[in-house]
């Protein structure tokens, strides 16, 4: 992506977003993020209906030896005839279903919605199947009747999109907000005139996460619940390199990990010369979330991307009710929520899953990460944000059940991270990456490795990364880099080395001899210190004079300060 379309898209989502935003002074974050990303959600799918009306258009009107399209003029006795039989092929749903675009019924379009929104109330807008005069009620029922015809005429959206009336917004605001997302050409983006490349579904796909991002931020701990950091999720994706096969996440959110891959099959496709089209078709889509509402916002995700997904049935526990029992992923990736406490049940006592040990039924992170590795496949690779306490707690037996996960040579790499890259929570996080096979040889990405048996390699990337404001810390990519790179050339190279402050690798037996504590801080030694070739005594007259010229300026601004005071009455 040039500078002009990442231009194109910061203004796009400062527009959007201040208009979104108006919304908060009648609603809170929680319930206003999904009037705003329905909206989103129903333009989408609109444009992508319009963009494939367009395709077609041009299909049947073009002779062509082979085209199985073309309506001939000639064939009708007017121009009106003529276009009266392309109207209604236009309205024929297998050709969008061909092409994977969502079937968008004549009352949910874009332009019928906003035309219909700005008549008054009471308004007859259409009739029924009956031949019923039907009136506008209100502009949130305008958006559910849209986003209920929709969901009817494509059933993978099933159970997924919300009704807006029911958070009771002022029409006003619902115009206001359909207005501005009018304003934006979505299919065919122009930045001060210049036409860019960007296609619709990669603008409103950047919109949506970028509004997610927003919203979690705005609501705080609850945002958490949804959405992880999107540079976390980069780096643990970058790390494991989903290039093909069965992509898992048991606690998805709003379904970060999917689209991040999906995002990292087009960002590596010319270094290594693949079409990302072709290889996206070789990635399977598996998740598992609790909360109805999140389940919904991930389904949305996947649907504004035109990914393909299997998240079950229904949204449910993943320890209670798994929706994928006998699923055995290539990669497995997930951030599930820290240290739970309230998510045992005395079903799972003798579960099948604890193969390395029961986990304590006052902390759900030892039932996470054996969950995630009973749904790894023989030959796959696993990650987890967890709570830096998983790498040395042995309340409950998690020293034992992490003890057993180390001499059985399942632990790969541990990821000391940086605080504050959470908006939700201030608990210092780790990544724990887990494989079933160190032996080396080919990866289910197409990736060689070599032999890594009864090693582990410690990454401590506490000092990565800059604060993007007083709160939060962010990585920039030079950061992932690094720490993916350091990974990477460890699991491939037999001259990889360690970097002191940084990385280690090491035996079984040295983490044995740390009690299987996993902290990286204990492997990887300090960082190496820059040679100081200052003589001592010409160092301690350089510090002497500048502690002088402290104090010096120390006095004067103590007199400034009383003589401000003075002036002012309060002399001291």
């Amino acid at each position: 992506m040039d500078n002009t379309e990442q231009q194109f898209l910061k203004e796009l989502d400062d527009k959007l977003w201040k208009a979104a935003d108006k919304l908060r002074n009648n609603l809170d974050a929680a319930n206003y993020k999904h009037v705003v990303l329905g909206l989103i959600f129903l333009k989408y799918v609109s444009d992508a209906f319009e963009e494939r009306q367009q395709e077609l258009l041009e299909l049947f009107k073009t002779k062509s030896d082979d085209s199985i399209y073309h309506l001939p003029r000639e064939d009708y006795d007017s121009d009106a005839a003529y276009q009266q039989a392309l109207d209604e092929e236009l309205e024929i749903l297998d050709y969008y279903r061909e092409a994977n675009v969502f079937w968008v019924p004549k009352e949910a379009r874009w332009e019928t919605l906003k035309e219909t929104a700005a008549l008054p109330l009471n308004s007859v807008i259409w009739q029924d199947a009956k031949g019923d005069n039907v009136r506008l009620r209100s502009v949130g029922w305008l958006i559910d009747n849209a986003l209920e015809a929709i969901e009817k005429n494509n059933t993978k959206l099933k159970g997924v999109l919300q009704s807006i009336s029911r958070f009771q917004v002022d029409d006003d605001k619902l115009i206001g907000l359909i207005n501005s997302f009018s304003d934006t050409s979505f299919t065919q983006p122009k930045h001060h005139g210049q036409p860019l490349k960007l296609r619709s579904k990669d603008i409103l796909g950047h919109v949506y996460e970028y509004f997610l991002g927003q919203f979690a931020l705005a609501e705080g701990k609850q945002g958490g619940q949804y959405y992880t950091p999107k540079s976390i999720v980069t780096l643990i994706v970058e790390m494991l390199e989903p290039y093909k096969g069965r992509v898992y996440d048991p606690a998805m959110g709003s379904g970060g990990f999917f689209v991040s891959s999906d995002k990292f099959i087009e960002g590596h496709a010319s270094e290594h010369h693949y079409d990302p089209a072709e290889q996206k078709k070789q990635i399977s889509i598996y998740g598992q979330e609790s909360n109805p509402t999140t389940w919904r916002l991930a389904a949305m995700n996947m649907a504004i991307r035109g990914i393909d997904f299997n998240f079950g049935q229904k949204n449910a526990d993943s320890f209670l009710d798994d929706q994928h029992p006998d699923l055995r992923a290539d990669f497995v990736m997930a951030n599930p929520p820290f240290n739970v406490k309230d998510w045992w049940h005395e079903s799972l006592a003798d579960d099948v899953r604890w193969q390395h040990g029961t986990p304590p039924k006052g902390n759900a992170n030892f039932a996470w990460l054996q969950h995630m590795l009973y749904h790894l496949a023989p030959i796959g690779s696993m990650a987890l944000l967890l709570a830096n306490g998983s790498m040395s707690s042995n309340s409950g037996g998690e020293g034992e059940i992490r003890r057993r996960l180390v001499e059985q040579d399942l632990v790969e790499c541990i990821v000391a991270l940086p605080g504050q890259l959470f908006t939700n929570t201030q608990i210092p996080a780790c990544i724990w990456f887990l494989t079933k096979d160190k032996s080396g040889g080919l990866s289910p990405n197409g990736v060689e490795k070599r032999r890594r048996k009864g090693e582990v390699l410690f990454i401590d990337a506490r000092q990565q990364g800059y604060m993007r404001d007083r709160v939060l810390r962010d990585f920039k990519e030079d950061d992932i880099t690094r720490i993916a790179d350091a990974f990477h050339v460890w699991q491939r190279s037999e001259h990889h080395e360690d970097v002191p402050g940084f990385c280690a690798s090491k035996d079984l037996a040295a983490i044995e001899k740390h009690d299987f504590v996993l902290t990286p801080g204990r492997y990887v030694g300090a960082a190496a210190q820059e040679e100081d070739n200052e003589p001592f005594a010409d160092k301690m007259a350089r510090l002497t004079a500048q502690l002088k010229d402290q104090f010096e300026e120390s006095d004067r601004l103590e007199r400034e300060i009383k003589r401000n005071l003075g002036e002012l009455g309060y002399g001291c």
